[in-house]
């Protein structure tokens, strides 16, 4: 299992094939494949073959690479997506009828501080309201959010690119619609960042690595459309660990504002820096596993994670395409929840998004004590750090009236199957790696992407549909453990985190105390698939019972 824990945490496998040759470039001559080279390969997959067997497989495998040697030579740029689509629907899923009244509670009355740095932690919507009151003007907003951005980045490492000219012409327009009374909503006018995997046209997209750092894609994100037509205004494309993993790139490492001296964890590094920071009021992320998880928890930000095939990935790098997914991370349930409502949505440009339901819907008028939501019991009852922030967490909820229900995860072993995601990155990557254009990553140790691909070229094919066959198990073991529930709770570092990254469950990590150093930290609560609106409106109950989404780190620097 060690590594399943070096690629913690990943932002967002084309599966392995028989890699005898498999680097050799056009103008090598490849040596002859024999059978002692097809012995010497069968023992790393613990194969005993004869050697006539052998003799007749090695002919087999000359072919093969002179079929690998002919697909080279067709371009397969990383946005190109396999014919195949995840689906993580079990086999007994029914969809759940729905609940809610599908309406945002009225926000009340928002005024402007009498302190104008204090709109830095306004939540999105009080922002939304003062901007539909015309209390403040979008290019208002804007412009202090663009000073705060240049204000603290040096510190921080947060942003990639300013877009400060496409910011204050979308926030001017704007101010013009909404002065026409032409609102188009709780988004319309807001500030906020996407990582920078997210192609933004007339900006670079560098998915934070060197081989990329100048590099410019002719379109605009599916996110990125979604959030320009509900009228939110993009003012910064914001870091990731390299290639999406960790919170290291080419300019340094992103940090946490509750401690500059440490890092923001990863990969959606600068995002949840930005939010935590008051520099933006959202951001968008993605999660393969653990990049919104880890560094919401790092920053003390509410990060959602959605289901599989929620939010449509065009336009965005892909490291996994069966496991990449795309959420908000913001201050607190209720502003995930509006962001979250202009993102989600089927998009023929993301085959996956055509497979889950299309629609979400606001549920935060449903009565919280009628929900029977489970708990991980062996995983809260053992020791680990911080324990008893998450027993307080518990505790707060019984006193809502919530029933709490033990619960144990599937006993399939989710940590032995976590190759799928590095062979298909190493699918995503792969003229990275045989351009030899891996060496000029900044990471370079033995766990870091130029050394994982290159190790999962020799993941067989085989083992790569097989392990597709358990996650199927996997999948529908879940479903039936999760029957009868509407949710469940999790430390956020228990092997929740990789099992439900492989079966698509949405998770929020939410804010819920601080490390004996002050550090934040956070707990998982986990959703039925699809169930967003019920989940967060789990949240939301919690977090109006409590301050920790309130509170945000002093700015010293």
């Amino acid at each position: 299992m060690r590594h399943l824990y070096r690629l913690l945490p990943l932002v967002f496998t084309g599966a392995g094939c028989f890699a005898l040759g498999a680097l050799t470039t056009a103008a090598d001559t490849p040596a002859a494949i024999t059978v002692p080279m097809v012995r010497a390969a069968q023992e790393l997959f613990g194969l005993q073959f004869s050697d006539a067997q052998l003799d007749s497989v090695r002919r087999d495998l000359a072919e093969y690479r002179d079929n690998y040697a002919a697909n080279r030579k067709v371009a397969l740029p990383n946005s190109v997506a396999p014919a195949t689509v995840f689906n993580p629907v079990p086999s007994s899923w029914q969809p759940a009828a729905p609940v809610g009244n599908d309406k945002l509670p009225k926000p009340g009355k928002v005024m402007l501080p009498a302190t104008r740095d204090d709109l830095a932690f306004y939540s999105v919507r009080q922002l939304g309201e003062l901007l539909r009151t015309r209390q403040i003007s979008s290019e208002e907003l804007t412009r202090f959010c663009l000073d705060r951005l240049k204000r603290f980045d040096p510190k921080l490492h947060c942003v990639t690119s300013l877009t400060e000219e496409l910011a204050l012409q979308q926030a001017r327009a704007a101010d013009a619609e909404i002065k026409q009374g032409r609102y188009r909503g709780p988004l319309h006018g807001i500030p906020y960042g996407a990582k920078d995997l997210f192609s933004t046209k007339g900006y670079k997209t560098t998915w934070g690595s060197v081989p990329y750092k100048d590099q410019t894609l002719d379109e605009d994100a599916a996110v990125v459309t979604r959030l320009r037509e509900a009228g939110a205004v993009l003012c910064a494309k914001l870091t990731l660990g390299e290639l999406a993993m960790g919170d290291v790139w080419y300019g340094g490492r992103t940090r946490t504002p509750w401690d500059v001296e440490k890092g923001s964890s990863g990969s959606s590094a600068g995002s949840a820096a930005a939010v935590a920071a008051g520099l933006l009021p959202f951001a968008i992320g993605t999660e393969t596993l653990g990049s919104i998880v880890s560094p919401s928890t790092a920053c003390g930000v509410t990060g959602l994670r959605p289901s599989f095939g929620r939010v449509s990935r065009a336009g965005a790098m892909a490291l996994s395409w069966t496991m990449d997914k795309v959420g908000p991370i913001a201050r607190s349930a209720e502003d995930c929840a509006v962001v979250f409502d202009a993102l989600v949505g089927q998009d023929r440009r993301d085959a996956a998004t055509l497979l889950v339901p299309a629609e979400f819907r606001y549920a935060f008028d449903v009565d919280v004590k009628k929900l029977r939501i489970g708990y991980l019991k062996a995983d809260f009852e053992r020791a680990y750090p911080n324990k008893a922030n998450d027993e307080a967490t518990l505790a707060a909820l019984r006193r809502l009236g919530i029933e709490l229900v033990p619960l144990e995860l599937p006993p399939l072993p989710a940590n032995d199957i976590t190759y799928l995601l590095t062979a298909e990155g190493a699918a995503a990557f792969d003229d990275l790696t045989r351009s030899g254009r891996d060496q000029q990553m900044v990471k370079q140790d033995r766990n870091a992407w130029p050394n994982i691909f290159r190790s999962s070229r020799f993941i067989p094919a085989v083992e790569y549909i097989q392990a597709q066959r358990y996650r199927t198990l996997l999948i529908d073991d879940m479903a039936k453990r999760l029957q009868g529930l509407d949710g469940y709770l999790a430390p956020s570092f228990s092997r929740n985190l990789v099992l439900t990254n492989l079966t698509g469950h949405p998770a929020v990590a939410v804010p819920n105390g601080f490390t004996k150093e002050g550090l934040p930290q956070t707990i998982t609560f986990m959703g039925q698939l699809f169930e967003e609106g019920k989940l967060l409106a789990l949240v939301k109950a919690y977090q109006d019972a409590t301050t920790f989404d309130e509170q945000h780190p002093k700015l010293t620097f």
